[in-house]
């Protein structure tokens, strides 16, 4: 594996290349196709091999430049990592891509929600007036983000979250799966938020909290 079929420079190829070959990806790959998008590789890690919820994996973050060059242009990136998942989305952009997003058919998602580029909106999940979704985030299965939130860019809201109206959540954050999240609370950059945690109160930059109510993680 590794070859793919060249129509010619500079002609459009149709199929979705999309970066990471796990899991994550797999779910990714699941919503693209109910949204009736076709997905031509995965590119993964080196020693990656195989399919990927049956989708060649290619080894290699150079396989992007070569895919690029025989005329795909458009890239989702299925990576869990924040931080890895706005770097590679630069890459990709760099490479000529255009990142697209990856939207269960599944999810309820208010007219007045604004979505970003690149995002992933798992199915079960509600999205409701006036939300705002930066570009590169995830909302996981079956969580709920009620009216006027701000998620920041790649930030991930895991599986089953719920949060209150008015809730602003920094780039790049993480909140686990379970968490809840009571209005008007502002969650800052770069902070994670436990597994079933409870947030009463406003989170700084940089934070690891944890518990019922969600408090400061200390080893």
């Amino acid at each position: 594996m590794g070859k793919t079929e060249c129509k010619g420079r500079g002609e459009m190829m149709s199929g979705v290349i999309v970066v990471g070959a796990g899991g994550h990806a797999k779910v990714c790959i699941e919503s693209m196709r109910a949204m009736g998008e076709s997905v031509a590789f995965c590119v993964g890690d080196f020693g990656s091999e195989g399919f990927c919820a049956g989708v060649p994996i290619l080894a290699g973050d150079e396989q992007l430049a070569r895919l690029r060059h025989e005329g795909y242009a458009r890239a989702f990136i299925a990576i869990g990592s924040n931080r890895l998942r706005e770097r590679l989305a630069e890459f990709a952009v760099r490479a000529g891509y255009e990142i697209v997003s990856a939207i269960h058919p599944n999810a309820a998602i208010s007219p007045s929600a604004r979505l970003g580029a690149g995002v992933a909106i798992m199915a079960g999940v509600v999205i409701n007036a006036e939300v705002s979704i930066g570009s590169l985030a995830i909302v996981n299965t079956s969580s709920s983000i009620d009216h006027d939130c701000k998620i920041g860019t790649a930030v991930h809201v895991g599986p089953q979250c719920g949060l209150a109206g008015n809730v602003s959540v920094g780039d790049r954050s993480f909140l686990g799966i379970g968490s809840r999240v009571i209005p008007e609370i502002a969650i800052g950059a770069d902070v994670t938020v436990g597994a079933g945690s409870v947030v009463i109160s406003d989170i700084k930059d940089n934070e690891r909290v944890v518990g019922v109510p969600a408090r400061p993680f200390t080893r």
